[in-house]
């Protein structure tokens, strides 16, 4: 087997929609906390990455004393047109974690977006990098000035060329810039296609290569784990080999969730999605790709949103059973090929020495009704006399009485309640077996 896959923890972060960004923490009493359960699983503040659709609707104004200003004809709606100034980067600057801002570049108005830049780099003291568009691929639909007359990937990784040089020389730094940005498919929106159209002097303003990714589909399909390992092989496998090649630079997903849009009331908000949340976050860390942001929309109006102001969403379960599994690893390895409904995972430290394993049978269960189906892990090679295993349980692929380790997260703060408890099995000639119920997921403690 291959040296595992490096993971420069934390590898889970969350995404805000740019407009929604000062309202998520200022007004939703859980981000917060929720951020915070997972620093003290980790030992490191979560990434956070704001941006999305509205920030190519967004202009600064340094006159403003608002974090943002814009009108909605109903609250759940995003606005067309927002302005924003200096005090929206002096909140990002109170993050304790590394921060990536997302700025305009679909106005093509650049002057505007470099002022905005170095307040962004002035303010934000974990800045890690500088978002320059986000998903070019739509400007055309979408009206956008800088893609009047022919726009297609050739002309995007021009224009990324151009505006990376601009804004990273005008702000004074290096390695700022995350880049690429794009939610269709590589090749021909990829990582890939824009290093081959980059310069020497581009190219050391970039930091990392970043993609979207919003798989969809029905509940059945999204938690099948053969579904989502070739969702990520087939989607970004190549991509991230080309970066790692030719530029020896990181890979993250910049934006993504299960349905695009907000979500899908029957499948994001799901134990289902909980279960796919997991897979996914190990099976991009296992493939080389070293942060995975998942996107929170408009607040009140979020399938896919982890919390909000009153209700806790399933996919955070998920989300931390995986953020549990990677806490201290600098390596992860799947030991699956990727092509059945069963699913493992090892995690590593520095040395080496294996830390936890995770087991998932990813069979789906709608609830009571049916069967539930039992799959069996041998795990061999194992020293010691005990492993102990923290659940991630619910009802089924619909259900909603969720826990991870016999833990909830209370709504509207996202306080645990609970105590915590394992499943002892016993180690015997250095084998233990674990029993593992159709959509249900264990994390091994070695």
């Amino acid at each position: 087997m291959p040296w595992p896959s490096r993971c420069p923890a934390p590898c889970v972060g969350i995404s805000f929609e740019f407009f929604a960004f000062p309202s998520y923490f200022t007004n939703v009493t859980a981000t917060n906390q929720c951020l915070s359960n997972w620093k003290d699983l980790a030992g490191t503040w979560p990434p956070i990455r704001i941006g999305g659709t509205t920030q190519d609707r967004a202009q600064y104004d340094a006159s403003t004393s608002a974090y943002v200003v814009y009108s909605v004809a109903k609250p759940a709606d995003a606005p067309m047109t927002l302005t924003f100034g200096p005090k929206f980067m002096t909140l990002a600057g109170t993050y304790p974690g590394t921060v990536v801002v997302g700025l305009n570049r679909g106005k093509n108005k650049i002057d505007n977006t470099i002022a905005a830049a170095k307040v962004a780099v002035a303010e934000v003291k974990s800045l890690l990098a500088i978002e320059l568009g986000n998903e070019p691929e739509y400007y055309t639909k979408d009206g956008q000035p800088i893609a009047s007359g022919t726009w297609n990937a050739a002309q995007d990784a021009a224009s990324q060329v151009n505006w990376n040089i601009r804004v990273g020389s005008a702000v004074g730094k290096t390695n700022i810039i995350q880049a690429g940005n794009w939610n269709q498919p590589p090749p021909e929106w990829g990582a890939a296609q824009l290093i081959a159209k980059e310069n020497a002097t581009s190219k050391q303003y970039v930091r990392h290569y970043a993609h979207h990714n919003y798989p969809g589909g029905s509940i059945e399909k999204l938690q099948t784990h053969s579904q989502t390992a070739g969702n990520v092989r087939s989607m970004f496998e190549a991509d991230v080999a080309a970066v790692k090649r030719q530029t020896g630079k990181e890979y993250v997903l910049g934006e993504t969730n299960s349905v695009s849009g907000g979500g899908a009331a029957n499948v994001s908000p799901t134990f289902g999605a909980a279960l796919w949340t997991m897979d996914y976050i190990l099976r991009a860390t296992a493939t080389n790709i070293s942060r995975v942001y998942f996107h929170h929309g408009t607040v009140g109006n979020c399938q896919y949103c982890f919390w909000g102001r009153y209700s806790m969403g399933a996919p955070y379960y998920g989300a931390t059973a995986a953020v549990a599994f990677l806490a201290g690893a600098r390596h992860v390895a799947a030991l699956d090929a990727g092509t059945t409904k069963y699913a493992a995972y090892a995690s590593f430290d520095a040395e080496g020495r294996p830390l936890r394993v995770l087991l998932f049978n990813s069979e789906y269960y709608a609830g009571s009704g049916s069967a539930r189906t039992v799959q069996r892990f041998t795990l061999t090679g194992l020293a010691g006399a005990a492993a102990d295993g923290g659940e991630l349980v619910g009802a089924g692929g619909q259900g909603d009485e969720i826990s991870f380790g016999g833990q909830r997260w209370t709504d509207g703060t996202c306080v645990v309640a609970g105590a915590e408890t394992f499943e002892t099995a016993k180690v015997e000639n250095g084998q233990v077996v674990f029993d593992v119920k159709a959509a249900e997921a264990l994390v091994v403690y070695l």
